[in-house]
Parts: structure tokens; sequence; C-alpha cells
């Protein structure tokens, strides 16, 4: 499978001058962890989950959770999980063209997915570990090992962290750094650590404004800062980190202005196309990816579809950002030297960190051509 195989051939060789690269479920860690993308979740609740993964491979979504968790009644989980194993044996039949995890809610159910497809497991990729910490993810990581042996091939782990003892101040720091021992007794099957915003902010009591980032949001800021600084370090022992969910998909009055400035829509004769991502709320979710890279996250779990198109045209590589990246991993020798673009210094040594992880994710989602922008790429995805 490949990011952006369902645009043409013409409109990919306009937009990309190194093309996104292929993978599969035998690719290696990092690989995967940057092919995930936009994560979409889709309610296990659904009869029709086989029609509608394949619809949402075929519009370019690479990686899918069937929720059985915050998604589904309580009196509803059992039917959910049913539709889950039905869903992954008949997709295991099929050229499954997106990465397939489900959440569970509990230990058990892991089992219980994994004795209800039996031998159809090849469209299985892993589960999402919802509420995640020391005291309960030993279980959870357990089941998935034991799963792996079972059907024969590797299965991954995401947890999402999401409960009081990593968001409280007082408990935070002891509570992460149980979290690291214990992701680090299984670090080969840990593919991304996921974060859940809403039952953070649910702690609070609060829910962000559509104009307001989740970066507003202090407590949870705060945390997210937290958790890249114990568990995303660049240093071999960090994972990747995945943007919280953006959960808006509908126009609304504003009360502040615009996030997208008019320039460089303007410059490429796309001012009618502005309109349509600001009236929509899209403006808000690139100004969040923007400020999940920053602080050192990876992709985004989404819950519509109207938002994949914003994630995976920000995660195409900048032809600028690529060549200074190749300028820095290219010299073996320390110093500064001017960036190809003369706008900036790049510094060999501190910069490397940056430069291995614009390689990888140049690796799966492809490099721009020097006169492309997300513009651009943006409008070629929501056009097609």
């Amino acid at each position: 499978m490949r990011h952006f195989d369902h645009l043409s051939q013409d409109v990919r060789d306009e937009l990309f001058s190194l093309a996104p690269g292929e993978f599969d479920r035998t690719s290696g860690r990092t690989v995967l962890a940057n092919a995930l993308g936009a994560t979409l979740y889709i309610p296990g609740v659904r009869t029709d989950l086989v029609k509608a993964i394949t619809k949402r491979a075929a519009d370019g979504v690479r990686s899918v959770v069937i929720d059985l968790e915050d998604a589904v009644a309580d009196d509803q989980v059992d039917g959910a999980v049913v539709n889950a194993i039905d869903a992954i044996t008949e997709l295991s039949d099929a050229d499954q063209q997106t990465l397939l995890f489900v959440r569970v809610r509990t230990p058990e159910h892991i089992r219980d997915v994994i004795a209800g497809i039996g031998d159809s497991s090849s469209a299985l990729n892993g589960f999402v570990l919802p509420k995640f910490s020391a005291s309960t993810g030993a279980r959870f990581l357990g089941e998935i090992l034991a799963a792996s042996d079972r059907v024969g091939t590797r299965l991954f782990a995401m947890p999402v962290l999401e409960t009081p003892d990593v968001l409280y101040r007082e408990s935070r720091t002891e509570a992460l750094s149980a979290i690291r021992d214990l992701l680090g007794q299984y670090r080969e099957m840990v593919l991304a650590v996921r974060f859940g915003a809403t039952d953070l902010c649910g702690l609070y009591g609060i829910r962000r404004d559509r104009d307001l980032s989740i970066y507003h949001v202090g407590v949870v800021a705060e945390l997210i800062a937290e958790v890249v600084n114990h568990l995303g370090r660049a240093d071999g022992t960090g994972y990747t980190i995945t943007g919280p969910v953006w959960e808006y998909f509908a126009g609304h009055e504003r009360m502040f202005r615009p996030q997208l400035r008019a320039t460089p829509f303007e410059s490429r004769h796309a001012k009618s196309f502005r309109h349509q991502l600001v009236t929509n709320d899209v403006d808000g979710l690139i100004r969040e990816i923007v400020l999940d890279r920053a602080n050192g996250l990876t992709g985004k779990t989404v819950i519509h579809p109207s938002h994949v198109a914003a994630v995976h045209a920000l995660s195409v590589v900048p032809h600028e950002e690529f060549s200074d990246a190749s300028d820095i991993l290219g010299s073996a020798e320390a110093g500064v030297r001017a960036s190809g673009y003369r706008n900036k210094m790049n510094e060999m040594r501190p910069h490397r960190r940056w430069a291995e992880r614009i390689r990888d994710r140049a690796a799966v989602f492809g490099v721009a051509n020097p006169d492309i922008s997300h513009v651009e790429i943006l409008t070629a995805l929501l056009d097609g």
C-alpha cells in the first residue's frame, strides 16, 4: 500500500519530486509509525464495517481503528466485538489497503478477537489500548504478545494516555516514568503512543472551542509536553507520539479571525478554496496539525473522513525541508553552513535528529516539488 495512490499518476507527478514509498505489514516499525498518518476511528457497532473501511481506503485512508470503547454503548459491546471479528475475517480474504487495528475495552477482548478470527488474521495489525497505565497496561501488552504467537505474525500495540494519574500534576511524573519502564519491556511491539484528549479535557469539565487548539487548553498542553519529554525522546529510547483528535467537522459562527493567511492562497489563485476551508473549520485543524509537529507529534487521530486530507497534505515533506535534511545527513562533520535555499543556517550536530525524522517521513509521504506548497496538495486531495 502507499499514500496518495488514489490520485492519478499525472497529479502525483505534478506534486512530488520524491514519490511516497510503499509499505505493508512487514515493514519496519519506524516506517509503519510514520505511515499511520490520519488514523480514522470507526464505531464497531456499524454493521457495514467492511464497506466503510474499503471505501475509506479507496479515498486514501491508510490506517483505521475499529472502536469497541468510547464509541460503543455498554449494552452493544458484545455485538461490536462480533462485527469486528466478521470484518477482519472478510478483509483478510481481500487486498487490504489499510493498516487495521481494534480499540478494545479489556485485555479479554484481545483474546476474544483472536479466537474469533482464527486463521483469518492477515488484515489485523494490532490493538489500541484505552485508559493505559502502568497498573493496567501489562495485561494488555501480555495479551498482544500471546496473540502474536497464536497467529504467527507481528501485532502492534498503541496505548492511549487518558487517565487521571498521567494528567494530575502530583502523580504525573511517577505515572509516566512507570509507563516508560513498562513500554520499554515491549519496545518492538509499541507502534505509537496516542492521547485521549476528550477524556483528558473531561476530567476538568473542559471542552475546547473550535476556534482554539488543544494547545490552548493548559492542563492538556502541559501533559503533551511531559509525555514528549518522557516518551518522545529522539535518542533511541522514545516512541512515535500521535496528535490528539480534532472533534469538529462543520462550520459555525466565528468569534475570532480565521487562522489561515490569505497570501499563500491568493498567490496560487485559490481564494475560494481558502474560503471553503475556513467555512468548514478546517483552518483550525490545519493550525493544530502544525502545532502538533512543532511539539514533536506525528500523525493524528481523526473521527471524520473530512479531516484526513489536511493531515496527509501537511505530512508531505516540503522540498526545502528535505533539501536541508539531506545536506545535514550528508555531512559527517560538525559545524554550520547556509541552507541551499539561502534563508537559514543548518547546524550539522543539533539538527541531525530532526533531519532523520524528516527523512523517515519523506519515505512514506514523499517530498513535494520545489514549486508545490501544501495548498496545491490539499487542493488535489479535496478535488480528488
